[in-house]
């Protein structure tokens, strides 16, 4: 009885539990029968103990990712964010490394458990790998110079640090001597070995009979085509987004096959393809001496994205209430609310897609919230700039791209819905970085003062935006009204682009602005028709005036169509671009005689102006539309070209005098555009909305 009771006594002694209070009691009582359960629940008690100490030591963490996926040495600014992602991966106390010239300056734990930042310096390290030691403190151990905290490693992870291709001041990005090229890489071409359905995505379908369903198109099948972009004549191409867009085709025919809505910002969606086949897309593109355009977001991001149901921190998004709310009453596409007590109720704030409050000096606090907060449908939750950290993962992400695949330049969406002054944090440290690589900046509002106030180094804006290049959507608002009207003495017609060049003054650079005639937004210019006098004398009027110009898909060969019933009607498929099309038209013999002859003479247009330095460097000067008639001028080192429009649907007469100072003693010349000559000694007749280019 004795012993049975010491070792009762020692085993609770060990186990530090409150039963060993128990034990004394019972054996004073001398109760056998309550000793021995006593006994085995100490026994019982220890086997807990010890299980817990065994899942304490087996219980580490894992790290799902990080991102960047990795990084490069000899940037400018030495710091970078690691975004750790992993279960309870926050309660990490500690990380080091011993890579030669790294450092870790800090952790930053968030509000939910499953992120961690660690910023380091990598300043003076040289390109290799390093290892990550993430560690936990457990208490402190006596030493003779006193306590020590005890650290024991939880786990470790292997690290790149790469070496850059070249330094950023060698990257050069497109200049009013490119011309753009715009596509959607799901709508143009799929290219030989396409896997129709990807494992592992979230449900969706290929359905080429569904507008607003993916289509299959994909990067190797653009790459499959690069010859077609050196015969049409153009320098650059922008693809719509080609980062991961893992959400699922919606009930109502609708899916994410525009790319405007990332769930993964370091990884191309592998219906397209993956990030080796971005790289070679861009390596053999540069080999032909065509340009890369990068479409970025940073208004918003997918529904699926991992930071919609567990935001790194409270104000990762802007307002986030409704995510919690059952019933939001809101459609999951447009955004639009139902008439339902919900949606009265929702927290949910739709944008009012309207931008002027950003720059308004009377903007009302309420609408300038709804532009910059809220959300530009459901299905893409609105990210907070503001949010330091968020911030720099975005602009970490934009370096990556630029060295990882070589892009050479970035359209960036929905620009003014964006916190300004964020924005104009990434553009200055990008500019630093890269101080020839470019960026054009989606304004959409056709007022040119509202434009002209994103450039960067703007008068007409307290706050410097760093944005080299913004996109002229006065030019696209006035020619889609004109073309539509007849030229009079006044406001109409042609009169509406002299009005809206008149107003370049306001733009600190006007070489640097994008002029464009249609996009992947707007109705196509044709409309549902084919009027190729009109298109002419858009494209005329685009190819010549001071501004980077930029092309939409299919405009060469007469692709048409209108937003009335859904976008995917201005976003059709290339003819030719995919398995089966019996209409070819990469191919002279496979386009119409229509198509083929309005290839031919955008072209004929498009190589004309390569490396035209009257075009890229010359003054312009425009007269006001007289007897209908548009002209401008571009002069350069004693070299003229002058585009002349006749903006009515009548035959009209221009008087060679009354442009005088710029024809000088030009006699007859030639019209880029036919090869045919005209004698401007004497007044020109010109026919119905015809369109001269003329070189002297």
């Amino acid at each position: 009885m004795h012993d049975l009771a010491k070792k009762v006594f020692v085993n609770a002694l060990i186990s530090k539990d409150y039963l060993y209070l128990c034990s004394v009691k019972i054996i004073a009582n001398n109760d056998m029968r309550r000793l021995f359960i006593l006994t085995a629940l100490v026994a019982l008690n220890m086997t807990v103990m010890a299980a817990k100490k065994t899942m304490v030591r087996t219980n580490r963490p894992v790290i799902n990712r990080i991102d960047p996926t990795d990084w490069y040495v000899g940037l400018k600014n030495p710091t970078v964010q690691l975004m750790v992602y992993g279960n309870g991966i926050r309660d990490v106390q500690r990380v080091t490394t011993d890579y030669p010239g790294v450092t870790i300056d800090s952790l930053v734990r968030l509000d939910s458990p499953n992120y961690l930042l660690i910023y380091i310096n990598v300043k003076d390290a040289q390109p290799g790998t390093m290892t990550l030691v993430f560690k936990e403190e457990r208490g402190k151990r006596k030493e003779e110079s006193g306590k020590r905290k005890v650290e024991r490693e939880l786990t470790r992870v292997k690290y790149e640090l790469k070496a850059r291709e070249m330094s950023g001041d060698k990257r050069m990005g497109f200049t009013n001597a490119d011309v753009l090229y715009m596509l959607m890489p799901d709508r143009f071409a799929q290219g030989a070995g396409h896997n129709p359905q990807v494992k592992g995505m979230r449900s969706y379908k290929e359905d080429r009979s569904k507008p607003s369903l993916r289509h299959g198109g994909d990067l190797n099948g653009i790459r499959e085509h690069l010859d077609y972009f050196k015969e049409l004549g153009v320098t650059a191409l922008w693809f719509t987004p080609v980062l991961e867009n893992d959400s699922p085709d919606q009930e109502n025919g609708f899916s994410t096959y525009h790319g405007y809505a990332t769930t993964d910002y370091y990884k191309v969606d592998p219906r397209f393809g993956t990030n080796a086949d971005y790289k070679r897309l861009c390596d053999e593109a540069h080999a032909k001496g065509l340009k890369i355009v990068m479409d970025m977001i940073f208004n918003h991001s997918g529904y699926e994205h991992p930071w919609t149901h567990d935001m790194p921190s409270k104000d990762w998004l802007n307002t986030p209430e409704w995510l919690t709310e059952e019933q939001s009453g809101r459609d999951p596409m447009t955004g639009f609310a139902e008439k339902s007590e919900n949606s009265e109720k929702s927290a949910y704030l739709q944008t009012s897609y309207k931008l002027t409050p950003v720059l308004d000096p009377y903007a009302s606090k309420v609408d300038l919230k709804e532009t910059t907060e809220g959300w530009f449908v459901p299905s893409m939750p609105d990210l907070n700039q503001h949010n330091p950290h968020l911030m720099r993962y975005l602009i970490q992400n934009s370096i990556w791209w630029i060295e990882t695949v070589g892009i050479d330049g970035i359209r960036m969406d929905t620009y003014p819905y964006a916190y300004a002054d964020a924005m104009a944090q990434w553009m200055k440290e990008i500019d630093e970085e890269y101080p020839n690589f470019n960026t054009v900046g989606e304004t959409w509002v056709t007022e040119p003062a509202y434009t002209a106030a994103w450039q960067a180094n703007s008068k007409l804006s307290t706050l410097n935006s760093h944005l080299k290049t913004v996109m002229d959507f006065s030019f696209f608002d006035k020619l889609n009204q004109a073309k539509n009207e007849e030229t009079d003495a006044w406001w109409n017609g042609l009169n509406r682009l002299y009005n809206s060049f008149c107003y370049d003054y306001l733009y600190p650079n006007p070489s640097s602005v994008m002029a464009f005639i249609e996009n992947h937004d707007t109705d196509r210019f044709l409309g549902n028709g084919r009027d190729t006098l009109a298109l002419k004398q858009a494209l005329a009027l685009l190819l010549t005036v001071n501004r980077i110009p930029q092309l939409y898909y299919g405009t060469e060969v007469l692709m048409n169509g209108t937003k009335e019933v859904t976008d995917g009607n201005v976003r059709k498929d290339f003819p030719g671009g995919f398995l089966g099309d019996t209409h070819n038209c990469f191919t002279k013999e496979g386009r119409s005689q229509a198509e083929q002859s309005m290839f031919q003479w955008l072209s004929r247009l498009l190589h004309w102006r390569q490396n035209n330095e009257v075009i890229t460097k010359g003054s312009m000067i425009q007269f006001i539309p007289f007897n209908g008639i548009y002209v401008i001028a571009r002069q350069y080192q004693g070299r003229t070209s002058l585009t002349i429009l006749n903006g009515t649907s009548k035959a009209a007469k221009m008087d060679v005098g009354r442009y005088q100072e710029v024809i000088g003693k030009a006699g007859k010349v030639k019209d880029v555009l036919t090869n045919r000559y005209y004698d401007l000694s004497k007044d020109l007749e010109l026919k119905p909305r015809q369109s001269l280019v003329l070189e002297f």
